[in-house]
C-alpha cells in the first residue's frame, strides 16, 4: 500500500489509525513505534519527529484498536492481550505496510509486545529493539500504581484526561486497566521470550519508575543472548520521553544509528555524551 502522512489500516474487524513520518518503508530503514498501556498516536507528542529527525530513517506509528481513533477492540480483554498483539496483529501492520527493514520501539506496554515479537517470531527484517520502560514480569508496585489510576478514573479524573486522546475513553481504560488487574496478572511474565531475542536491544527507564523497578533490566540481562544496553535517567519516572526528551532522543539515536552504520546503511557519527552501560 501507499502510505499516506496520516490515514487507517483497514486490518478486519480493526480499522487502526497511523501516522507516517519520512521515507516509506520501502525507501529506508522504519521504526514502528508501540505505545504505551492508555498511549495513542497523538500522545506521542512530537518524539516520533524527533526521532525521524535524528536519523533520517522513516517512522511509523499507530494507536491499537480501541485506543485513539482506531475501531476494533474486543472487550474484555484477555490477560493475554500483549502475547495476542505481538503474534497476531504485529505481524499483519508489519506486512500492511511493507516493512522492510527496521526496529521496534515500544514503551511500556508496546515494550513488552516489542519484547514478545522479537522472542516469538522470526522475522530478519528487524535489526534491533529500542524497549523504553519496559515490563518483562509483573510487580507488586507496578500494580498498585495501576489500581490507583482505577480509582481515579472511577472518580472521573483520569477519565476526563485521557478523553482529548481516545474516541471512546472507556474502552481504551479498559483494554489496559482491567487484564493488568485480572488476579491471575500478578503471575504475568515474558520472561521466557527474552531469551529467544537475537538482535540488539536498548533499554531506557526511569530511576523513579512508578510502574516498575530496575529488576526489570536485571532481568534481561539474566536471560539474553543478545546484547542488552542500559541507559538508567536519575530522577526519572515512567515516560522518559516526555520528562527528558533530548536525554532520550540522543540515547536512542546513537543506538540506532550505530546498528545502521553496522548495517552499512548509515555513515553519521555517533551522538557524543551519552554513556550506555
Amino acid at each position: 500500500m501507499t502510505l499516506s502522512e496520516t490515514g487507517f489500516l483497514d486490518l478486519p474487524p480493526m480499522r487502526l489509525e497511523y501516522r507516517m513520518i519520512g521515507p516509506r518503508p520501502d525507501a529506508a530503514p522504519t521504526i514502528v513505534m508501540l505505545h504505551e498501556g492508555l498511549g495513542s498516536v497523538d500522545l506521542w507528542g512530537d518524539f516520533p519527529d524527533k526521532i525521524a529527525a535524528a536519523m533520517g530513517t522513516g517512522v511509523f506509528v499507530y494507536s491499537r484498536a480501541g485506543y485513539g481513533k482506531s475501531t476494533g477492540a474486543k472487550l474484555p480483554r484477555s490477560t493475554s492481550f500483549m502475547d495476542e498483539e505481538a503474534c497476531q496483529v504485529l505481524p499483519r501492520i508489519l506486512d500492511a505496510i511493507g516493512f522492510r527493514r527496521g526496529f521496534l520501539l515500544g514503551h511500556s506496554d508496546g515494550g513488552s509486545i516489542a519484547t514478545i515479537y522479537a522472542g516469538s517470531v522470526q522475522d530478519h527484517r528487524v535489526r534491533g529493539l529500542v524497549l523504553i520502560a519496559p515490563h518483562f514480569f509483573a510487580e507488586e508496585m507496578g500494580l498498585a500504581e495501576i489500581r490507583r489510576a482505577r480509582k481515579s478514573f472511577e472518580s472521573g479524573a483520569l477519565r476526563e484526561r485521557l478523553k482529548p486522546w481516545h474516541a471512546d475513553v472507556d474502552a481504551a481504560f479498559r483494554s489496559w486497566n482491567e487484564p493488568w488487574l485480572h488476579p491471575d496478572f500478578e503471575k504475568w511474565d515474558i520472561i521466557e521470550a527474552l531469551s529467544y531475542i537475537r538482535v540488539p536491544i536498548l533499554i531506557v527507564q526511569g530511576e523513579n519508575d512508578q510502574y516498575g523497578t530496575l529488576k526489570q533490566i536485571e532481568m534481561a540481562r539474566q536471560e539474553c543472548f543478545c546484547p542488552v544496553e542500559a541507559v538508567v535517567l536519575p530522577g526519572i519516572r515512567h515516560i522518559p520521553y516526555r520528562e527528558a526528551p533530548d536525554i532520550t532522543v540522543n540515547a536512542v539515536a546513537e543506538f540506532i544509528n550505530r546498528l545502521l552504520r553496522d548495517h552499512h546503511e548509515a555513515e553519521q557519527p555517533a551522538t557524543p555524551g551519552i554513556a550506555l552501560s
